[in-house]
């Protein structure tokens, strides 16, 4: 028999390296390809059949408000009132929810890609024969000179916690890695799952502009509600975008304008700001 699993993909924190955006918006409503980051990693648990409040939850705390209304009755929702409690107190907060399930623990702000599998089909391998003792880990080799990695390898979004792990979180804010990965790693009790995708944390404005030209595959989104009258190079345009100056390779966010005369390379252009992604 399967260890029951559930889902939650934390969407609680402020996002401060992508500052001045997430003053607008939390991070994980930030769009990638158009699509908000959260709902690209609520596909991947519906793809893996955790879908619905009783399957899949989503944290809040930075603009929580936001978050709420988006998630609506996708979801179950924690709110945390005084400030993100940090990962492993995300998890923590919701143990009456979880109630002895093992729980898949994603990332919003990661952007996840494979061409060659759907949304879940594409890190179903985390669960694939997982016994519900284990920690389990999605994971890219690490880079040349990167350190702080897991045998050579970096963390890729998700991660797979069984509830004896669970159980023993302590209460307040605290971090996955202290005290879930790092501990398992030294009991010998880590699994690490290769992802063969793309892995991008999105989490500079370098990285967010990144993630969304891969997700425009060397060419350009174009919502069509956007109204375009000029050049538009490598780049995503978001809903009621008004592009009258040349864009290459640039994010352009719903409703935001590249006026006549401004010729953008490499920004992500929100109403009323524009930020390097250089």
């Amino acid at each position: 028999m399967k260890a029951p699993v559930c889902g939650l993909i934390l969407a609680a924190g402020e996002g401060q390296r992508l500052r001045p955006l997430t003053e607008l918006l939390p991070k994980a409503l930030c769009p990638v390809g158009n699509v908000p980051l959260l709902d690209r990693a609520l596909a991947r648990l519906a793809g893996l059949g955790l879908t619905g409040p009783e399957s899949a939850a989503v944290n809040a705390a930075y603009l929580a408000d936001q978050v709420v209304r988006h998630v609506a009755d996708r979801a179950h929702l924690s709110v945390e009132p005084d400030g993100p409690l940090g990962t492993s107190g995300g998890v923590a907060r919701l143990r009456p929810w979880i109630d002895g399930r093992g729980i898949l623990v994603g990332n919003a702000d990661g952007y996840l890609a494979d061409p060659a599998r759907g949304p879940g089909k594409d890190i179903a391998a985390i669960l694939e024969g997982w016994s519900g003792e284990t920690v389990r880990m999605l994971t890219k080799p690490c880079r040349p000179g990167e350190t702080g990695g897991f045998s050579g390898h970096r963390f890729a979004g998700f991660s797979l916690i069984p509830w004896r792990y669970v159980r023993d979180l302590p209460e307040g804010d605290g971090s996955l890695v202290r005290l879930v990965w790092r501990p398992a790693e030294e009991a010998g009790e880590l699994e690490l799952i290769s992802f063969g995708g793309t892995y991008i944390d999105t989490g500079t404005p370098a990285d967010y502009l990144r993630a969304n030209l891969h997700a425009a595959n060397h060419g350009s989104l174009i919502d069509p509600t956007a109204e375009i009258t000029a050049p538009v190079h490598d780049s995503v345009i978001g809903p009621r975008a008004r592009i009258h100056g040349p864009a290459t390779r640039c994010v352009v966010w719903p409703g935001a304008e590249i006026s006549a005369g401004e010729d953008l390379t490499d920004v992500i252009r929100g109403p009323g700001l524009t930020v390097s992604g250089r």
